[in-house]
């Protein structure tokens, strides 16, 4: 017996009308899934409007399409009904496979059959660690953080080192060949030591490559054991540590925070000096307050962790990550990238470099996710062609049906080893941007309208945007474009966060515009000017208190 919903057969429906004028006499054949579940009225309207039918025979077909349904529906069921009584009599029907068929019924439909699901490594690790990072052990967790850190960057550096003099002694040698190419060396002999370099050097990639993946599972391991251990020895009032942790000896936890300020005030110099803060107000009824930032920078700035003065010592940003890392106040970031979806050019290129300095304890290494996001991709893209519909533009079809990311696509990853960012939001972007005739149907200014969507119904409640969509100052990028652009952008976002409060989830509380380094403080100042005129900054109410009472002047 089968269980599967997708049973049906296929009957024909066939429908007779005569003509107003003459005594002609149309016929229909229509294939019908039977059982039928879809609305009969509105079938009865695509076959009015395919074969272009005259109006008058909809009541007729109508009342035709139902009652053949209803007697083909029963008919279908009778059919089933009889051969099922049919297999029992004759002993053919396998009463295990149906007793497994409803039981597997009722596990994956009725919530008190179920199979209990448990908790995953993954939950209680994170569990874990969001419970300790809240105690007296969040300097220990920092500090070994920091110094498993410092032994990757330390192996990085000497495979970057090795590479370099590799690279040297390969440029030199062809020179010298080139340049004796007329007194003996040949074309055949430059070429086989162009292939011998290359082979030189992928040899030494994966030397380095497997070393440094070797060392950050150990260290993942290592860690994730020694989180497990340290909450079950808190939980049991032992010591605070356990013994072979892979931490230094530490001094107790309030000097650090002290040396967690100083080190701050030292570094301050290195953040963009050009920045304005603002406070708003958005909403019709229940108005909620956001912090606005505008301040320019580099885009991975955000990204990269400031070393110490010392390097022995974990910086504020680590605080920072590690406290809101399983929290419900989430940094996010808008990075623009190309449609490639790899770590081999561009700025995810650099991305990937910094994340790959130091180990990734809690979730898998980026390269992995932008694998298995390219795998999602393809189903993603199968499902835009599948549901492409007729009679668009040419240009929306060609984008449309294309086998890569287009333009306002955004995918996601997740990190804990950056500084002051927990999501990514990559958006695809190209060069379209350049120009200054977008608008806000501009697919970037959609695929924004996604991010602060997806960053409302998450958790992430700051957020960083570049307010020009690109990175990085160019010529074409005059007074007049700049300011076009912001206010595009301005108006756009401040219409989105409005509309993503009426919707419920978190809280956008702080909002960041990035703006490019390298822009004039006469040009900033004038995207600070035009920020608080379009959010309209909410200023106080002052009454001047008076001994009299006032009467209102007539």
């Amino acid at each position: 017996m089968n269980m599967s919903e997708e049973e049906h057969v296929e009957k024909t429906f066939v429908y007779k009308f005569p003509t107003c004028t003459t005594n002609q006499e149309y016929v229909l054949e229509i294939p019908l899934k039977i059982p039928y579940y879809g609305s009969i009225k509105e079938l009865m309207h695509r076959i009015v409007s395919s074969f272009k039918l005259p109006c008058y025979v909809e009541p007729n077909l109508l009342q035709s399409l139902e009652n053949a349904i209803k007697e083909l529906t029963l008919q279908f069921y009778d059919e089933k009904a009889e051969n099922t009584l049919e297999n029992a009599i004759s002993g053919t029907t396998d009463i295990e496979e149906i007793i497994k068929n409803w039981e597997k019924t009722y596990k994956q439909k009725t919530v008190d059959y179920a199979d209990p699901i448990g908790t995953t490594d993954e939950e209680l690790f994170a569990a874990a660690y969001h419970r300790l990072v809240h105690s007296p052990s969040l300097e220990p967790i920092l500090q070994a953080e920091h110094k498993f850190g410092r032994d990757v960057t330390e192996v990085i550096q000497m495979r970057d080192t090795h590479y370099e003099q590799l690279t040297q002694n390969q440029t030199e040698e062809m020179r010298k060949a080139v340049e004796a190419l007329e007194a003996g060396s040949t074309e055949k002999s430059i070429n086989e030591m162009a292939g011998r370099h290359f082979e030189e050097q992928s040899l030494l990639q994966g030397h380095w490559g497997s070393r440094v993946d070797a060392l950050k599972l150990e260290q993942r391991r290592q860690y994730r054991n020694w989180i497990m251990r340290l909450l079950e020895e808190q939980q049991t009032n032992m010591l605070p540590t356990p013994m072979g942790s892979p931490m230094v000896s530490t001094p107790p936890i309030r000097p650090a925070l002290d040396n967690f300020v100083h080190i701050e005030d030292k570094t301050s110099a290195d953040y963009p000096v050009l920045e304005e803060s603002f406070t708003i107000h958005l909403g019709s009824q229940m108005k909620q307050m956001h912090n606005i930032r505008i301040l320019t920078g580099d885009v991975l700035d955000f990204c990269r962790i400031k070393k110490s003065e010392t390097g022995m010592d974990p910086t504020p940003q680590r605080l920072q990550t590690a406290l809101g890392l399983y929290s419900s106040d989430l940094c996010g970031l808008v990075l623009l990238s190309d449609n490639h979806l790899g770590s081999y050019s561009g700025i995810t290129k650099e991305l990937c470099a910094i994340c790959q300095l130091t180990t990734e304890f809690h979730f898998p290494p980026i390269d992995e996710q932008l694998e298995k996001i390219r795998d999602d991709v393809k189903d993603a893209v199968a499902w835009r062609q599948a549901h492409h519909k007729e009679g668009i533009e040419t240009q929306t079809k060609k984008s449309t049906t294309s086998k890569s990311l287009q333009t306002g696509d955004v995918y996601i990853t997740r990190h804990s080893n950056l500084a002051q960012v927990h999501v990514i939001f990559h958006m695809v972007v190209n060069d379209t941007l350049r120009s200054g005739d977008i608008n806000s149907r501009h697919p970037a200014i959609l695929g924004l309208r996604n991010i602060l969507k997806t960053a409302c119904c998450n958790d992430v409640t700051t957020l960083t945007i570049p307010v020009l969509l690109v990175h990085e100052m160019t010529e074409e990028m005059t007074v007049a474009w700049c300011t076009k652009r912001a206010e595009l952008v301005f108006k756009c976002v401040k219409g989105f966060m409005i509309e993503m409060a009426s919707w419920g989830g978190a809280e956008l509380k702080n909002l960041q515009f990035l703006v490019p380094k390298g822009m004039s403080e006469e040009v900033f100042g004038t995207l600070a000017t035009m920020l608080p005129s379009i959010f309209r900054v909410s200023n106080p109410l002052v009454f001047k208190a008076t001994s009299t009472p006032q009467t209102p002047k007539k």
